[in-house]
C-alpha cells in the first residue's frame, strides 16, 4: 500500500480535530481526489484559480 502524502495526512488530522464523521471525511477526500484528477496535478500544486475553474466546470457539466 502506498504511503500517505503529508497533505492527505494533514487533511485527515484536521477533519478529525473538527469531529467530522467518517462518511463526511470520505466525501471530502473523494472531492479533493476528483479535483486533483481534473487537473492532473497534486492538490498542493493547485491554487485559487484552479478552485474557481473547477467550480465553473462542476456547474457547467
Amino acid at each position: 500500500m502506498a504511503e500517505m502524502s503529508p497533505l492527505r495526512r494533514r487533511m485527515i488530522e484536521d477533519m478529525t480535530v473538527r469531529n467530522l464523521s467518517p462518511a463526511t471525511q470520505q466525501s471530502y477526500l473523494y472531492a479533493v481526489a476528483k479535483f486533483s484528477r481534473h487537473f492532473g496535478r497534486s492538490p498542493d500544486r493547485l491554487g485559487l484559480d484552479e478552485v474557481h475553474a473547477f467550480q465553473v466546470h462542476l456547474v457547467s457539466t
